[in-house]
This record gives structure tokens, C-alpha cells and sequence, in this order.
């Protein structure tokens, strides 16, 4: 890997002149900006920037202090995260009754093989209690009864455990503006069809409905667009003939846990960046540490020729990795 980038998020008023405030600050301070992205909702603006401080000309916390003396003065709030501020970053699981990919996150954590703490499961719902404090992590249950959440609740909570990524482990309802604009690029979802295909509820049903030999699941970023966001990772399966809801849900369901799994290792490592609603690898970050979609085997298995004349060779050699 090469340097790791620190995270600035902008969240107010939309404002004349905020984003050249807050980016002539950091190029007065030697801080290049890798990444940025900005939007506004309902009135509200977000800037999420990725940068690095290799050639900063400040101390850390002299960074802190001016950008949030330009908070106040723009009236917005400007949040910076150094990846270095402690050794390991915490985790806040959404959730609302399907276990299995919680239960694979908190597996993963126990072998050491997820380099992060899963400080706080939040549902909206109370069903994955019992499995959430097994593992010693807290549970909050925010909804009302019927599942719907208090998002201003779950604002309080991630705020109290100073939440570095949050990840919706099957978390059967959509996040509003005020929770994914804070946490942009920070929110992980698991959705169970092979996005852009079949989004919205009931995906595995829709798959069946619409007769697909393959189906599959896709690990993604969250954004105020349902099921839209930028594709972290994907996994494909086929499906038989007269499958049941309940036998595709029995093929996806592992691999669903299997591509959020790898997506927040991703994430987590930094190994993966966003440009214009897409994800990529980042420079020295190998194709073959990561299994981003189909495996060896299946790409292995796929014919290569014939092809059009016009393609060229090393279009086709490329085509697994692209």
C-alpha cells in the first residue's frame, strides 16, 4: 500500500465559496487532496475528501483547530479522521433479523482475520440482541415497535462510540440523508442481487420472478440513491430450475457474508478509492489480493473465443481483471 490517506468531512448550510475556504486551507497547509466528492440534499451540504498529509506543514491537532475555527465561521461542521488516531478502528453494525452475515463479521473479529473492533449493533428491531451481547458487543434497539428507526437515536449512538465505518448487515430499511451525509463513503451495504439489477425489497423474489439462470449478491456503498452507490465487490450463483425464495436465499446468504466481508476488509485497508460513482483499486494494490468478483475457477471456465477481429488479444487477457 502506499500512503495512507486521512478522511475530512464538510456537513452544513450550502454556501458560496465553502468548498474554496476549506480547500485553500489545506494547500496552505501542504495537504494534496486525493479524492473528493460533494452533494446537497434538501438543503444540506456534504464534502468528503480523502487526503494526503505526507508534506503537512502543521501539527495534527493545529490542522483540527483551524478547520474547525473555519467550521464556525462557514456555520457548518468539519470533521477530520487521521487513520493512525488509535490502532483499531470501530465498527457499527446495522441490523434487523437475518444473523448471518453479523454472525460472519463477529467471526471474523474472534480469528483476528478483520483488523477491527464491532464496538455497537444497532437494530431496529430487538431480534440479534441475544447474539450481539454473546460477543460482547452493546445493543441498541431504535425502532418503534413496527421497525422504524430513530435516527436521531442512531446519530447519538455513533457519535458515543466514535464510529470509524458503519455496515449494514442486512439492515432492512433505508438510512435518511442525515445519517449517510455524515457518513459517506464510510456505509457498507450488503444487498442480495447483482446490482444494478433488481434493487429495492424482495430482490431474491424478483430474481425468481424474472426467471435469471444467475443471481448473486453485491457488497456496495451506501447513498441518499437506494442501492445505487458506488460497487464494492459481487458474487454470482446459479439458479436451478423451479428454485424455491427460501433455496436461493440458502445459495445467496453465504455469499452475502463472503462479499461484505471482503468489501470492509477493502474498505478498512484502504485498498479501494471512489471516483465519479465508481470504486478501484488504488495504485500497488494487487487484482489478485482481492477476489472482487468471480473466482479463478469460474473465470478459468469461461471460453475465450471466437471474438470479434477487432479486439485484440490483450482485451481479452484483461477482462477478469477489469
Amino acid at each position: 500500500m502506499t500512503t495512507e490517506l486521512a478522511e475530512i468531512t464538510v456537513i452544513g448550510g450550502d454556501k458560496t465559496g465553502l468548498i474554496a475556504r476549506v480547500t485553500s486551507l489545506l494547500f496552505e497547509r501542504g495537504i494534496n487532496i486525493e479524492d473528493l466528492d460533494q452533494a446537497v440534499r434538501d438543503g444540506l451540504f456534504r464534502m468528503s475528501m480523502r487526503v494526503d498529509t505526507d508534506g503537512m506543514t502543521t501539527e495534527r491537532d493545529e490542522l483540527r483547530e483551524a478547520l474547525a475555527e473555519l467550521g464556525r465561521d462557514l456555520g457548518v461542521e468539519i470533521q477530520v479522521r487521521f487513520p493512525s488516531d488509535r490502532e483499531t478502528r470501530r465498527l457499527a453494525v446495522f441490523v434487523t433479523k437475518e444473523s448471518h452475515c453479523l454472525e460472519s463479521l463477529l467471526a471474523a473479529v474472534e480469528r483476528d482475520d478483520l483488523d477491527v473492533e464491532v464496538s455497537v449493533v444497532i437494530g431496529n428491531r430487538g431480534a440479534l440482541r441475544e447474539l450481539a451481547e454473546a460477543h460482547d458487543v452493546p445493543f441498541y434497539d431504535v425502532g418503534d415497535g413496527k421497525g422504524s428507526p430513530d435516527e436521531d437515536r442512531m446519530l447519538d449512538i455513533l457519535v458515543e462510540h466514535d464510529v470509524d465505518l458503519i455496515v449494514l448487515a442486512r439492515y432492512m430499511r433505508i438510512l435518511g440523508p442525515k445519517i449517510v451525509f455524515r457518513y459517506e463513503d464510510r456505509i457498507i451495504n450488503i444487498h442480495p442481487s447483482l446490482l444494478p439489477a433488481f434493487p429495492g425489497a424482495a430482490a431474491y423474489r424478483q430474481a425468481k420472478e424474472e426467471g435469471v439462470r444467475i443471481a448473486g449478491v453485491t457488497a456496495h456503498y451506501v447513498t441518499t440513491d437506494l442501492d445505487q452507490g458506488p460497487i464494492i465487490t459481487q458474487r454470482a450463483f446459479d439458479v436451478p430450475d423451479d428454485a424455491l425464495i427460501d433455496e436461493i436465499k440458502a445459495r445467496g446468504q453465504p455469499l452475502e457474508a463472503d462479499a461484505l466481508l471482503e468489501a470492509v476488509k477493502l474498505h478498512l485497508s484502504g485498498a479501494v478509492t471512489v471516483h465519479r460513482g465508481r470504486t478501484s483499486l488504488r495504485d500497488g494494490v494487487a487484482n489478485d489480493d482481492y477476489r472482487l468478483g468471480l473466482s479463478q475457477v469460474a473465470q478459468d471456465a469461461n471460453p475465450t473465443e471466437p471474438v470479434d477481429r477487432s479486439i485484440e488479444p490483450r482485451d481479452i487477457e484483461g477482462l477478469a481483471d477489469d
